[in-house]
């Protein structure tokens, strides 16, 4: 649909819907457009043109909201986890509060399922692409998750911990590691992987 400017000439509806988009909506669709191409190329190969052509903005709205095409991977990781975590709480919300074995069972299976569903997202931004924050926040908001969940079940007597943050990067370090084996060995179905690590993290947890 084109419109009629004041010198007589036309402008798309696309460019005037651009224009009045907001803010939120502006990132989230560059953001979006970056994990397509990143997925589809690799990082390398994308280039903040292919992005900002994918999302349908000028060149002048990425570089509004961000400063290089680091900055969106690092947006991608922390939005992956936000929604990672949120899928999971979602599980866990489903069992009763004072069951905290269901609970933990809960967030074991749903992590597994995330996981497994957003590899390759994951994959790209996390694996591709490498920074030197050893304190990533992306990863803090999956480990406070987990503390939380595992504090709660200690305080009711579930199970006993000397750290519970320690524990709790044990558990999710684990857990991510043997989804990636499985993932390696083209092993895509969730619940075997699921499977394998509640006896596991049962064990640990009995004890």
């Amino acid at each position: 649909m084109a419109l009629r400017t004041r010198g007589g000439g036309t402008r798309s509806y696309r460019a005037r819907k651009r224009l009045i988009l907001p803010a939120e909506v502006r990132v989230d669709d560059l953001m979006s457009a970056a994990a397509e191409l990143f997925i589809g190329r690799g990082i390398e190969a994308t280039t903040v043109n292919d992005i900002v052509e994918r999302a349908g903005v000028g060149k002048g709205t990425f570089y509004h909201y961000f400063a290089t095409k680091e900055d969106v991977i690092l947006a991608l990781r922390e939005r992956f986890s936000r929604d990672f975590t949120n899928r999971v709480a979602d599980v866990i919300a489903q069992c009763p509060p004072d069951d905290h074995p269901a609970r933990f069972d809960a967030w074991l299976r749903g992590t597994v399922e995330a996981y497994v569903a957003n590899y390759k997202l994951h994959d790209v931004v996390f694996h591709e692409f490498r920074h030197s924050n050893r304190n990533a926040k992306d990863k803090e908001i999956v480990i406070a998750q987990l503390s939380e969940l595992l504090a709660e079940g200690m305080k009711a007597g579930a199970w006993t911990f000397s750290d519970v943050r320690a524990a709790a990067i044990v558990i999710f370090d684990g857990m991510h590691g043997v989804v990636d084996d499985a993932i390696e060995a083209d092993s895509h179905d969730p619940e075997p992987i699921y499977g394998r690590l509640s006896v596991l993290f049962s064990r640990m947890l009995s004890v």
